[in-house]
């Protein structure tokens, strides 16, 4: 594959959302991740000259002294199934759980969810998930929208038996929440492989899918060759899945998620800037959470920050990713971070190579325009 040719001035062009756009055959969207995590394949443009390889290659295209930074955050098992007590089906997705300063009785019951009904519940009334506190499940309390009364999420308090929480709820009665492109039910396999290997903060609904090809095998070699490693935390929301309904990307309203960066890690990404090695962001999750953390200096928080052709990077160096969705953020957060002309011409290199694409698909190394 010869090299794509360089973007034009990113900041000059007037994007739409139609620009990134691609055709891709529905045969390439991976259904079940490969039998090994790093057998997976991996387009490496992170050279002079882009190239096929396997992940498991990684470990040699890194340098000793660069940092690799992960996303922490553990896939819950969010989405629920119930019903009202009319009898009517319902299914519950849980954006997030509340701190107890986010909810309305200071308490660690309430959650934030999607909520799939014919007919919204009024405040106050139950919902019985998974058969119901009678039922050996639990109940929610339907309070009201959220964050507003225009909100489109919804605000629930859960009640389960011997005071569950509801981290404890979901992993014992819900299921995985696989991305809308997955075609089949979630089963044991998608529990263990729609999962890294280093989860350890639950809260999220979608995975970090750039850490699904890393295993110990990855990560041993990753330590013999002097690569570092760090982490973050960014609990990835539904809201990644969303459809863009501007047509200007000016004009889109990005959605919120909750991060937090360990001092151990600032402090590692200084050690890396000071003997001069690369800042390696693993996922586009990662990338968000270290460039928030650049432009506001909070270490915790929300964001959604909305990073397009244009952005300025001010930490991440380069970028491991899966292949995402059209028209979608993804998109135009790896075009603003490898140039929006390259980025097009390695997807239609990676089509015509049958690369597989999205959550349990392969994977890119992209190096910063």
């Amino acid at each position: 594959m010869t090299s794509p040719a360089p973007s034009a001035p990113a900041a000059l062009r007037d994007f739409s959302v139609a620009d990134f756009d691609f055709t891709l055959p529905t045969e390439l969207i991976a259904q079940h991740p490969a039998n090994e995590r790093s057998a997976s394949r991996l387009l490496d443009a992170s050279g002079a000259q882009p190239a096929d390889r396997i992940f498991r290659e990684l470990p040699s295209l890194l340098q000793p002294g660069d940092l690799l930074v992960f996303n922490d955050t553990q896939v819950v098992k969010a989405r629920l199934f119930g019903e009202k007590a009319s009898g009517g089906k319902l299914e519950l997705l849980i954006e997030r759980v509340l701190l107890p300063h986010e909810a309305s009785d200071g308490s660690e019951n309430e959650v934030v969810a999607h909520l799939r009904v014919s007919k919204k519940p009024q405040p106050g009334g139950r919902l019985h998930m998974a058969g119901g506190l009678d039922g050996g499940g639990f109940d929610a309390e339907f309070i009201g929208r959220w964050p507003d009364e225009q909100g489109q999420l919804f605000r629930l308090r859960l009640q389960g038996p011997a005071g569950e929480t509801p981290y404890e709820l979901m992993q014992r009665h819900g299921h995985v929440p696989l991305p809308p492109y997955i075609e089949h039910a979630d089963d044991t396999d998608d529990e263990r492989r729609y999962q890294t290997v280093f989860a350890r903060v639950p809260g999220a609904v979608a995975a970090p899918t750039a850490a699904l090809h890393f295993d110990e095998g990855v990560l041993a070699a990753l330590d013999a060759r002097g690569v570092q490693r760090a982490s973050v935390t960014l609990h990835v929301g539904a809201g990644t899945f969303a459809p863009m309904k501007a047509e200007r990307i000016s004009e889109h309203v990005m959605h919120h998620e909750r991060y937090a960066i360990p001092a151990a890690t600032v402090q590692a990404i200084a050690d890396c800037r000071a003997r001069g090695g690369r800042v390696v962001a693993v996922g586009t999750t990662t990338v968000r959470t270290l460039e928030s953390w650049a432009r506001s200096g909070e270490v915790t928080g929300d964001t959604n920050i909305f990073i397009t052709p244009g952005f300025d990077f001010r930490v991440v160096d380069l970028l491991i990713t899966n292949f995402h969705l059209p028209k979608s953020t993804l998109m135009m957060l790896v075009s603003a971070f490898a140039g929006y002309d390259p980025i097009m011409a390695l997807y239609r290199h990676a089509i015509a190579q049958r690369y597989r694409f999205f959550s349990y698909g392969d994977a890119m190394l992209l190096r910063k325009i």
